[in-house]
């Protein structure tokens, strides 16, 4: 290891972690998982764990994080929902939308003080439409969506992931169902969550950490490595998930890749193993 790449490893304080394809693939933990988070915890490191999948609320991943064995709090995760509720609560509080979304996520907008409009009589009864990663999509949510999107309404989506990785292979996610609506409306959403940086900077407000300080970890370049691109902050792939490999010249996007959080792990450990262990 170069005394560049030590030098970057050894400043990072804060480790904003993807899920999906990162940390686990259905209810299994990808190799190493557990070693790095309990080598986080080992040295004081803070890390939260980001999703663009909207489909569930933080208390979901909570539950689901603790079931693999890696205790949370609602504190270390952070959903491309939360980021849209929050987003639109500072800019259109209580406004009416028309939502294409899980009853988990149509729960968040619901508890942020929206309305939900099911069955709009005509467009002037809804403010805005906002796509989620719906797992309950009708032709009937998209055929009011199209109409939505034809006379005007703002249009929000909490993220662009085109696939969402399972055990069973991917599967069509916010990305594919924003594709399909362009193609039928020519609207295009303005997406709250990954690429965007806007999780990257209230991630940093929460934890009281610098750009320099910061490092985001994920399996897609379009959306995590590009966040952390755009957001100046230190990329880590791992080819866990959706990215199996680079090419050979690799990606402006990336500043290190690795196997997987195993051996990301073992990067870090080589770089923090003379320091001593943060005081418990």
């Amino acid at each position: 290891m170069d005394e560049a790449t030590r030098t970057l490893l050894s400043g990072l304080q804060l480790f904003l972690v993807d899920q999906d394809g990162t940390v686990y693939l259905g209810e299994e933990l990808l190799p190493g998982a557990r070693r790095f988070f309990e080598l986080l915890a080992g040295h004081g490191r803070d890390y939260l764990f980001l999703s663009n999948n909207s489909s569930r609320d933080a208390g979901s991943y909570v539950a689901k994080l603790s079931r693999l064995g890696l205790p949370v709090t609602p504190r270390q995760v952070m959903t491309s929902g939360d980021a849209t509720t929050g987003f639109l609560a500072a800019r259109m509080p209580g406004a009416r939308l028309f939502l294409l979304g899980t009853p988990s996520l149509e729960g968040e907008f619901s508890r942020a003080g929206f309305t939900l409009v099911q069955e709009p009589a005509s467009p002037a009864t809804v403010d805005a439409v906002v796509l989620g990663f719906d797992r309950t999509l009708t032709y009937r949510k998209l055929e009011i969506a199209a109409r939505l999107l034809l006379a005007g309404l703002p249009y929000f989506a909490t993220h662009a992931d085109l696939v969402c990785p399972t055990l069973d292979g991917p599967i069509p996610d916010a990305g594919s169902m924003i594709a399909l609506l362009q193609q039928s409306t020519g609207r295009k959403p303005q997406v709250i969550g990954k690429p965007e940086p806007r999780l990257v900077r209230l991630a940093m407000e929460r934890f009281g950490r610098t750009v320099g300080e910061t490092a985001v970890i994920g399996d897609r370049l379009y959306t995590d490595m590009e966040m952390g691109h755009r957001a100046g902050i230190t990329s880590l792939l791992v080819l866990s998930g959706e990215t199996k490999e680079l090419s050979p010249g690799g990606d402006p996007r990336v500043t290190l890749s690795f196997a997987n959080l195993g051996e990301l792990a073992e990067a870090l450990e080589e770089v923090w193993a003379p320091a001593t262990l943060a005081q418990r």
